[in-house]
């Protein structure tokens, strides 16, 4: 069958023939695409008599695996999905829900956690995901919690313009912004990536990445679906089980960020068997910057094609790509546009520059959000004559190889979670000791880059790091706490007086 490009996500599910293997996981018979339609449709039933229409936003708080796959599938094809961090506080979701302006909430069964008190207290309605006993991977049930709100109004199909997925990236000076995601640009974003890998209906995808983010949710489910492909769906990544995975499931690539990548390279050589016997035709790096020697370890152990890929949320992911053969991979380099129109702008006239020269990477194309969600300031520094301004430096090769030399942008990549530092500030001055406090990227060896803070308590008080870094716990998810907090006399200044996050682990001796 076709690809959709330009349509909905109900439509792109077409693409699927009726009896082949759409979703799958470890240890579990595989859903057909005849059974997740069926049961999408039956699901969107249950959304429309509790109320919910295209228009209306659903938060999924589910644990990754086939189940949290299908329910975004099932959200996505008739609501606006939302797709929050599990491991997020009662503040955070406090947040994101009121931020998200969400109508109800779909659980795990018996989840009586954090996200569950949020929406008691919030009036939201929660919805059960209850997994089906004995059945195919990512067969279950919904129920809601409750009376349902009754039948809603609008019980139209959505249209390709309708806001499709909400997904929030962190910002670097303020609050972290919201990103609507059409259904026509969830469909260009997956043709591109299948475009890109070449993937059929005989492709298997191991999914190892949360699919509360979007390289989860579109280059490995999205894009396979597209195509009538299979995605099996692990709990997430687990360096120990990884190879039994690779046993079992006989993949035919995953997509991962460096860090999954360098525990693969690491473990392989404990489990030669499976390495030397698997069906892997290409495997696929996003999220953070995949170091040449890693790039290069990985393909000598599997003597398969690795690409490396440039994405963000506000491109519904993929941006560059590096080729599959015949074209040249570049290491060093995050490939040619894959998709969207890709070029270097001067940051200064906004001019478009030539070959070689650096300045401020732009994108425009299907697969671009048309702005963030009642943000006008951030649309007028990000949107300049139709181009996004993604905020990287970089320069383009003649033959349209993509560069980044660095970032505008003082966002924390920790192995691929992306960070706003604003965040962490603004939890750090809520502790009773603290005056000023300012997180930064420190550079790690594994992650690429890990979280720390410095930060000046106030006179006749004393707060110790451990103390600091508990208090910041109990209000931020663990991957956000800062693995090293320096109190100090003096936080270092830029030549205007304002704190500098970019440089400061150099300038206070942790680089």
């Amino acid at each position: 069958m076709t690809q959709v490009r330009r349509g909905t996500v109900r439509e792109l599910l077409q693409a699927g023939e009726d009896e082949a293997a759409a979703l799958g996981a470890p240890g579990r018979p595989f859903m057909s695409y005849t059974q997740l339609r069926r049961q999408i449709e039956g699901h969107r039933d249950v959304l429309r008599r509790c109320g919910i229409g295209p228009q209306d936003r659903v938060a999924i708080v589910l644990p990754n695996g086939p189940e949290m796959a299908a329910a975004f599938l099932t959200v996505v094809s008739g609501a606006t999905a939302a797709p929050l961090n599990p491991a997020y506080t009662e503040t955070e979701f406090d947040f994101y829900l009121d931020d998200l302006g969400a109508r109800a909430v779909l659980l795990r069964h018996g989840d009586t956690g954090p996200a569950a008190a949020c929406a008691r207290r919030r009036g939201l309605a929660i919805i059960d995901v209850v997994p089906a006993e004995g059945g195919p991977a990512g067969a279950f049930e919904l129920h809601p919690r409750g009376e349902p709100a009754g039948p809603t109004a609008d019980d139209r199909e959505p249209e390709p313009d309708d806001v499709a997925l909400l997904l929030h990236t962190s910002g670097t000076t303020s609050r972290p912004k919201l990103v609507p995601l059409s259904q026509a640009n969830l469909c260009a974003s997956a043709h591109n990536i299948s475009t890109t890998l070449r993937l059929t209906s005989d492709d298997v995808a191991l999914n190892v990445m949360p699919l509360f983010h979007i390289h989860g949710l579109m280059a490995s489910l999205a894009a396979s679906l597209a195509v009538g492909g299979c995605v099996v769906c692990t709990p997430g990544f687990d360096g120990l089980r990884f190879f039994s995975w690779l046993d079992e499931v006989r993949p035919t690539w995953y997509s991962a960020v460096p860090t999954m990548h360098g525990m693969v390279v690491a473990r392989a050589a404990r489990n030669r068997e499976v390495v030397e016997g698997h069906r892997l035709r290409l495997i696929r790096s996003s999220s953070a910057a995949l170091p040449p020697t890693l790039h290069a370890e990985l393909e000598a152990t599997f003597g398969v094609p690795v690409v490396e890929a440039y994405a963000m949320t506000e491109a519904a992911h993929q941006m560059t790509c590096n080729p599959l053969p015949p074209r040249e991979r570049r290491p060093g380099s995050v490939g040619v546009a894959m998709g969207p129109e890709v070029a270097v702008m001067s940051e200064t006239d906004g001019r478009l520059l030539d070959a070689g020269e650096v300045g401020e990477v732009v994108i425009r194309g299907g697969n671009v959000t048309r702005g963030y969600e009642a943000n006008p300031d951030a649309n007028r520094k990000a949107f300049q004559d139709g181009w996004f301004r993604t905020g990287d430096q970089g320069s383009l090769s003649a033959d349209g190889y993509l560069t980044l030399t660095g970032r505008l942008k003082e966002i924390i990549n920790r192995g691929g979670e992306k960070i706003s530092p604003r965040e962490v500030d603004e939890v750090l001055l809520e502790h009773p000791a603290v005056e000023q406090a300012i997180a930064f990227a420190l550079p790690h060896e594994r992650l690429g880059e890990d979280v720390a803070a410095a930060v000046i308590l106030k006179p006749d008080t004393v707060a110790k790091e451990a103390e600091l870094r508990d208090f910041a716990a109990g209000r931020l998810a663990p991957f956000k706490v800062p693995r090293v907090i320096l109190v100090v006399d003096v936080i270092p200044k830029g030549p205007t007086g304002k704190l500098q996050r970019i440089g400061l682990a150099e300038k206070l001796g942790l680089a």
